[in-house]
């Protein structure tokens, strides 16, 4: 059976079950559960914490693991991001108190607290910047007002709790993360039962991009109507019963279906019309 790591708790959790689910396959039922077994998709699914699953799939005990791309990258473990999953996004950022810092050469000498030592370590080092780094578990929006740093390194999303903190972002973002899927370096990049799993979350990603769209236009303005509705490789087009007229179907993004439409009634277009992709193979 294909062993993949799942976050059992946190912001990767919810989104994560939810689009396994999606794909196909046997989600736990209550939060207490660590393991369940699939024995219909030859899945055994193990429930760990977000910030030890790619030292679990680095052992080569577990195929592979979702997780977010900044638990890897601090995590130092020998293990790779083969897909990013589009939930979960984070930028990872430097603050401070107001007028203290400009810039990222003003932390050489400074003390840096954060949750991710790692990839702090790792930034400054890359950057040539002589600061020290504090691990701090949680919350670490008071290590300043408190004295045990003068800067912070954290997940910043909408930047209220700096803000409530009466601190600021400084300079450019450390890095973007995002939910991933992992596999211990130098594993197999073949391997069928990965690669299955693989397209199975990337028909969920495109199902959650695109929608079909249906429509009727005259033979004459069905150049232009392919023009706004190229699909993936062509539209489907197909004869209607009443003479000179054609019934298009194809998949538009989602996001721009709505001046799709609004564009395909300008030219003629009629019966138009979207409908969700619960799940694809391209």
């Amino acid at each position: 059976m294909l062993r993949i790591a799942v976050p059992n708790k946190g912001s990767l959790s919810g989104p994560a079950a939810e689009m396994l689910h999606e794909a196909g396959y046997l989600q736990r039922r209550e939060s207490k559960e660590l393991r369940i077994v699939d024995p219909t998709n030859e899945v055994e699914f193990f429930y760990l914490r977000p910030r030890d699953i790619a030292i679990y799939v680095a052992s080569g005990q577990l195929d592979i693991g979702l997780t977010g791309r900044d638990l890897l990258i601090d995590s130092g473990a020998d293990a790779e991001e083969i897909l990013a999953l589009g939930f979960a996004r984070s930028t990872f950022r430097y603050a401070g108190k107001p007028g203290t810092i400009s810039g990222l050469a003003d932390l050489t000498g400074k003390t840096v607290a954060t949750s991710y030592e790692g990839i702090v370590a790792a930034h400054l080092a890359e950057h040539g910047i002589d600061a020290s780094v504090v691990h701090l578990d949680g919350a670490v929006e008071t290590a300043i007002q408190l004295g045990v740093a003068q800067v912070i390194a954290d997940v910043v999303e909408t930047g209220t709790s700096l803000r409530n903190a009466g601190l600021e972002v400084v300079g450019e973002p450390i890095m973007q993360s995002e939910a991933v899927v992992i596999r211990r370096t130098g594993a197999d990049p073949d391997d069928p039962k990965v690669q299955q799993f693989l397209r199975r979350l990337q028909g969920v990603l495109v199902a959650r991009t695109y929608v079909m769209m249906d429509y009727d236009c005259r033979v004459e303005q069905l150049e232009k109507a392919v023009a706004l509705t190229p699909g993936l490789e062509s539209p489907t087009v197909s004869p209607l019963h009443n003479e000179g007229w054609v019934a298009v179907r194809a998949m538009v993004p989602a996001k721009e279906a709505q001046r799709i439409m609004d564009d395909l009634y300008d030219i003629g277009a009629r019966a138009i019309l979207t409908t969700a992709i619960h799940a694809c193979r391209l």
